[in-house]
């Protein structure tokens, strides 16, 4: 029996995932527009041999102005390169490396979505990935014509609807379909190709695809959502979950969630991978790596870091930072379905006698959810959530790019190869082969296709 292994992706977005990230020395300050920098990150992320990278987009600059100038000051998702035209150049200089990337349902089509995604599958011989998203941002809806995003159920329902007229898009063509026979004249067999003919409320889409499958048969469908709407999605059709969990108890929950909604579905438990985002400071000492962390911190300027706490408690701009928040301090604005938040977040500064500053650094840097450590401290405890079924692997959310990206594959890949967690070598060639997933099968091969094929 092959011993299961963990699946490892790198969020590869821009500059990475610490605010202050664009500042870092070590950073390329215009990174984020320059394919050569996206070049490094991919080039560190498969010598590690890493499963996939994945580029979390946002069609728009989501990010508020509150306090006035943070946004100007941030450097975080203001400018990249859209990423499907990014991935395609990435998979001329990689091998194995999937390639994965977010595509709103919201603002795109599923024509459009299936042929994009099925022409980045063929260009890297079966390396891509669509990551289903709904899209929450306002921002994003005022760029397409709205003035907000749709309702929540609204948004799931087209969401849904989308994402079976993509993949039934993708299994337009059967195996065998394309004979390409310059003697005979026949260039596809009319038998195996098939008109989708979707009709929902949000779309209606004739087909077929003029795009052929590639080796691993259609992109790998990937979801991030968190929500039950968006559970279902993932668990209805995803092979992929990217979730958020930052304990090891919430990892447990969301996973035996997960394969209940599978077996809803009537999807085994393998068809399916769980990789909850990890976000690490890797160093060849715990020092070291404390170092790393607290150099990021000091780079966060306070504009910067009040528009981290401005959701939860408007503009403190006007407060001293270096002092509590004070006793008489009252939200300012709507401050429904987050007020109790907020209530308790001041209860709590108050309590530690934690100062503005101290806040923001600890909302900016996202102190719940960081790793901090030597490669081994780190992979104990990936091998403990691992073993215990928290998840199948992890989507490495790093601090900045591409030093990140280097410290994974020089520090940790080789500590979880020693403890024989990680691969060695790709498995395949395509992604669906690394992640370990079945062979897709096409919809439309039915029982007299496989008859066909065992008597042939």
């Amino acid at each position: 029996m092959t011993k299961k292994m963990m699946r490892l992706g790198l969020s590869m977005r821009g500059l990475g995932y610490h605010p202050a990230a664009w500042r870092h020395p070590d950073v390329p300050v215009n990174g984020a527009s320059e394919i050569e920098h996206y070049h490094t990150v991919a080039r560190h992320a498969e010598r590690g041999k890493i499963d996939m990278i994945f580029f979390a987009d946002g069609a728009g600059v989501r990010a508020k102005d509150t306090p006035k100038g943070s946004l100007a000051r941030l450097g975080q998702y203001i400018t990249d390169i859209e990423p499907t035209v990014l991935l395609a150049s990435i998979s001329a200089v990689t091998t194995h490396l999937g390639l994965v990337t977010t595509a709103s349902t919201a603002y795109n089509e599923p024509y459009n979505l299936a042929r994009r995604f099925a022409g980045l599958d063929l260009m890297s011989h079966g390396r891509a990935g669509w990551n289903i998203v709904a899209s929450w941002s306002n921002e994003e809806a005022k760029n397409f014509g709205l003035e907000q995003v749709r309702d929540y159920g609204e948004r799931y329902e087209r969401a849904a609807e989308c994402a079976e007229a993509v993949t039934g898009l993708w299994d337009s063509w059967e195996d065998g379909a394309f004979v390409l026979d310059k003697e005979s004249g026949i260039f596809f067999d009319e038998s195996r190709m098939h008109r989708l003919n979707f009709e929902g409320k949000h779309f209606k889409v004739r087909g077929p695809l003029n795009a052929r499958p590639s080796e691993q048969g259609r992109p790998i469908v990937v979801q991030a959502g968190n929500s039950p709407a968006g559970r279902d999605i993932g668990a209805k059709l995803a092979e992929v979950i990217y979730t958020a969990s930052n304990t090891i108890e919430d990892a447990l929950t969301y996973y035996a969630d997960m394969r209940e909604r599978l077996a809803k579905f009537g999807r085994p438990p393998d068809a399916l991978r769980v990789m909850p985002g990890f976000r690490t400071y890797i160093g060849r000492s715990r020092e070291e790596a404390q170092e790393k962390f607290e150099m990021l911190q000091d780079l966060i300027d306070p504009v910067v870091g009040l528009s981290f706490l401005a959701d939860t408690f408007g503009d403190l701009s006007g407060l001293p930072l270096d002092e509590p928040i004070p006793a008489d301090f009252k939200p300012a604005g709507d401050r429904e379905g987050i007020s109790g938040w907020a209530d308790r977040l001041i209860a709590r500064s108050r309590q530690d006698g934690k100062t503005i500053r101290e806040l923001y650094l600890e909302q900016a840097g996202q102190a719940s959810s960081n790793y901090i450590g030597t490669a081994a401290d780190i992979a104990d405890i990936m091998e403990d959530w691992f073993h215990k079924e928290a998840c199948d692997g992890f989507n490495l959310t790093v601090p900045h790019l591409p030093g990140g990206a280097a410290d994974v594959s020089d520090l940790l890949v080789p500590e979880l190869q020693r403890r024989g967690l990680f691969r060695t070598e790709y498995e395949g060639r395509t992604l669906r082969e690394n992640l370990g997933l079945p062979p897709h099968r096409n919809r439309y091969t039915g029982a007299d296709r496989v008859r066909e094929a065992s008597i042939a």
